[in-house]
């Protein structure tokens, strides 16, 4: 029995201390998406989901289908709530769209930020 608690304590610290580590454009995980190019979402502890995408379809730089993100200098970017609903403008509150072109991984960087502390 004490085992057991030991262990559920020891999980639940390791989930917490995850949580704390705020998400950055590196540690976003790209893959090649059916259109081409490549693409990258990650749900957030608030429910929001961020979506990352390049390719010739996207408002990226190139804008070309190129087979990783290291090939790309800047990525078009949406947000989502839990329910589906886009939520992108609450970030970009000038413009009227529901994804934001030519966001640089700095960009990215700060929309993260704003992400987690929304």
């Amino acid at each position: 029995m004490v085992e057991q608690l030991q262990s559920r304590t020891i999980k639940q610290n390791n989930q917490n201390q995850k949580r704390k580590i705020m998400k950055v454009f590196k540690d976003l995980e790209f893959y090649q998406t059916a259109i081409g190019g490549v693409g990258a979402t990650h749900t957030f502890d608030n429910g929001v989901t961020i979506s990352v995408q390049a390719s010739k379809f996207n408002y990226s730089t190139p804008r070309e289908n190129l087979p990783s993100s290291d090939d790309f200098f800047s990525f078009e970017v949406g947000m989502r709530d839990i329910d589906g609903n886009w939520v992108t403008k609450q970030f970009f509150p000038n413009h009227n769209d529901d994804v934001i072109g030519w966001q640089s991984r700095e960009d990215i960087n700060n929309l993260i930020k704003k992400i987690e502390q929304s």
